[in-house]
């Protein structure tokens, strides 16, 4: 086994794809895996309590998180209606290139004024006709002489702190914030095209949902005919970037680079990776296509799962380089067909959870990952 205090890493934290598959390797020669340097007792009521639900929605309005890949607003009036933490927003691109997130709520009675995605040259209430500029300035009032003491310029939409970074769209709601992007890790680059988005709604907790991303060791028992046939069960890296991290799920086809030369070494379509962007995201780079996974809490029973695909990079000496979406696509539904058995899988647990069987739940060492992530959970709640 290898105790993850022992790991080195290089910048961001993370280790460069030669130190991945060197440590794979030992893995694989070893039947070890990762492991924590301790274990963690989660309370089961952490999974169904109203009032824990929203001290954690506290949390992720006060701490940045993504909202939309900013490869969703590609040109000026480009827009994302729908709700983060419970409240409803809306990102919009303005026309000096800025992506802005407000408040999605028109100051005369409340209507929101953007409804799912799209472009618009203005965000126009659909109640009565009131008409802001894409920067969120207040620009027509119908009959605006019904309205003698309102002040155009201070009644705006309504914005909330926003930052890209990473090819992301940041979004920190309320303050005082409770993080800074500093150390976060860079999800996307340029060369990552946009392939669609949809939404998912889920009958678990958020937090449920996200620990199955997190470790391998279910990866044999849930998966049997998918994912275990091409790759390891319970052999995982686990690395740490701040309250982040990233789990290292090797195929088995990284033993065709025994024979390889170090510096030749390639190892796209031989590993997944996955990030947890804390608290709520989920980002998994595989063979063909990488995924944004946004898990929004709606009640402590029920997720809001919001999902962007996107092309890998694309390189010139590949063959499919040219047919770089259809071959993520291809990626895509087969990686469905896992993400049914983790929605079914999870759906259980929450309905198992409800039983009253357990007072707590147990993460071992093979559940670092897990563990980080309730660890900086418990701590910010604390403040």
């Amino acid at each position: 086994m290898t105790d993850l205090a022992d790991r080195s890493t290089t910048t961001g934290g993370y280790l460069d794809d030669a130190a991945v598959i060197r440590r794979v390797f030992e893995h694989i020669d070893n039947h070890t895996t990762d492991l924590a340097d301790d274990t963690w007792r989660e309370p089961v009521a952490n999974y169904h309590s109203p009032e824990r639900l929203e001290a954690e929605l506290a949390v992720l309005r006060r701490y940045p998180t993504p909202f939309c890949p900013s490869a969703a607003l590609a040109e000026a009036g480009s827009f994302i209606a729908r709700e983060a933490a419970g409240t409803a927003l809306v990102a919009v691109r303005g026309h000096d290139g800025v992506a802005r997130v407000f408040r999605n709520s028109c100051r005369h009675r409340g209507t929101a004024v953007a409804e799912g995605t799209g472009c618009a040259k203005s965000l126009v209430c659909p109640y009565h006709g009131w008409v802001y500029r894409l920067d969120g300035e207040l620009r027509h009032v119908p009959d605006e002489y019904g309205f003698p003491e309102l002040d155009k310029s201070a009644s705006g939409l309504i914005e909330v702190q926003a930052e890209e970074r990473g090819g992301l769209v940041f979004v920190t709601q309320d303050s005082p914030a409770l993080g800074s992007l500093d150390g976060v890790p860079d999800a996307l680059d340029p060369d990552h095209q946009f392939v669609a988005s949809f939404e998912m709604a889920i009958e678990a907790n958020w937090k449920v949902f996200l620990e199955g991303f997190l470790e391998g060791y279910h990866i044999k028992s849930t998966h049997p005919t998918t994912f275990f046939p091409y790759g390891y069960d319970n052999l995982n890296l686990i690395e740490y970037a701040g309250r982040n991290s990233r789990v290292t799920f090797p195929f088995r086809r990284i033993e065709k680079l025994r024979d390889v030369p170090e510096d030749q070494w390639d190892i796209d379509g031989r590993v997944t990776f996955v990030q947890h962007l804390f608290p709520n995201t989920i980002i998994a780079q595989l063979s063909h296509h990488t995924s944004i996974a946004i898990l929004e809490p709606l009640s402590p029973g029920r997720t809001n799962l919001v999902t962007y695909a996107f092309t890998n990079r694309i390189r010139a000496d590949r063959a499919d380089s040219t047919d770089a979406k259809a071959a993520a696509q291809r990626d895509s539904s087969f990686v469905a067909q896992g993400t049914a058995e983790d929605r079914a899988m999870v759906e259980r647990v929450q309905r198992g959870l409800a039983a009253g069987a357990n007072e707590y739940i147990d993460l071992g060492r093979f559940e670092g990952a897990l563990i980080h992530f309730h660890r900086n959970m418990t701590e910010l709640l604390a403040r």
